[in-house]
């Protein structure tokens, strides 16, 4: 058994190299996923599993305390266990935030590489935590030569991460969304901070941050409007707030999501589309990207 640590394993690792890892990884037979969500306020505790035939088992376990920022500690905390595929036994423990990190923004690249204009310029991050600090290096290595803004509730934390990475700060949500090619949400709202009416044709919209039954980024109206995808089916329809809420509304069936990675042949667009990712995660994308990274550190 080994144990892979964040620095270890960063730097091993590359963007282009994980979206190759993840398209070989939906090749593979389908995952059996399981997920287990305990809630205590605002707290949650998110335990996944996955196993893929022929590539191995793996279990994460997180914990979100949004309390923790007032207290001056990380908000995420988890593990990651990798067991082999042939006899069961625990083959690594990777660094919580180090799969999470790559999966995450990975996740999302694919999708946006899949969906997004090819010729995409302008890249809007809205969001300045931890995930957007990872999509802004993720989408410079998929879309290199974007410019990037990010926009914040508080705009001292967009000031913050602009400078760390060299990018723009966008005062304005509406005209940041507007102007962009590529929007990026990554937030804690439970509230649609992303309306419809601000959308137009040929913009791509991925949207990482909702993980709860309770948790929205963009109201009824971006969806009526977008073709919309997602990662997998199984861990958004009946999880996850973005898709959930309006499902059981009737505001838009199933047949409204057109397809997941498992169906990555009918990701498409023309010119004219708006095109929605829903990031989900799932611990079969954890899984991929722990044995991405074993093979890459060596």
């Amino acid at each position: 058994m080994r144990t892979i640590g964040f620095a270890e394993g960063e730097a091993a690792m590359d963007w282009m190299g994980l979206v190759s890892a993840l398209k070989e990884g939906h090749r593979r037979p389908k995952a059996t996923v399981e997920d287990l969500f305990l809630y205590r306020g605002s707290d949650t505790v998110l335990s996944r599993s996955a196993w893929i035939d022929g590539m191995g088992m793996l279990t994460k376990t997180a914990t979100v305390f949004p309390g923790n920022r007032s207290l001056g500690k990380g908000m995420i905390g988890g593990g990651v266990m990798l067991f082999d595929d042939g006899d069961g036994s625990l083959s690594a423990v990777i660094d919580f935030h180090l799969i999470t990190k790559w999966k995450t923004a990975g996740d999302s690249l694919l999708g946006a590489l899949l969906l997004a204009p090819k010729d995409a310029r302008n890249i809007t991050i809205v969001g300045a935590g931890t995930v957007g600090a990872s999509l802004i290096d993720a989408f410079q290595a998929g879309f290199p030569g974007a410019n990037f803004t990010v926009w914040n509730r508080t705009p001292a934390g967009a000031e913050a991460l602009a400078a760390d990475k060299g990018v723009q700060v966008a005062d304005d949500l509406e005209a940041a969304v507007r102007g962009a090619d590529i929007i990026l949400t990554g937030t804690m709202t439970t509230e649609p901070i992303i309306k419809g009416d601000w959308l137009r044709p040929g913009q791509h919209l991925n949207m990482i941050g909702a993980y709860r039954p309770d948790m929205r980024e963009a109201d009824d109206a971006a969806l009526l409007k977008s073709r919309v995808y997602v990662d997998s089916f199984d861990t958004t329809l009946g999880h996850i707030g973005e898709l959930k809420i309006p499902l059981q509304a009737g505001v838009i069936d199933p047949s409204h999501v057109l397809a997941d990675f498992y169906t990555m042949k009918d990701f498409a667009r023309t010119d004219g589309d708006i095109t929605i990712f829903k990031n989900g995660g799932g611990a079969h994308l954890d899984l991929m990207t722990a044995c991405y990274v074993v093979d890459a550190v060596g």
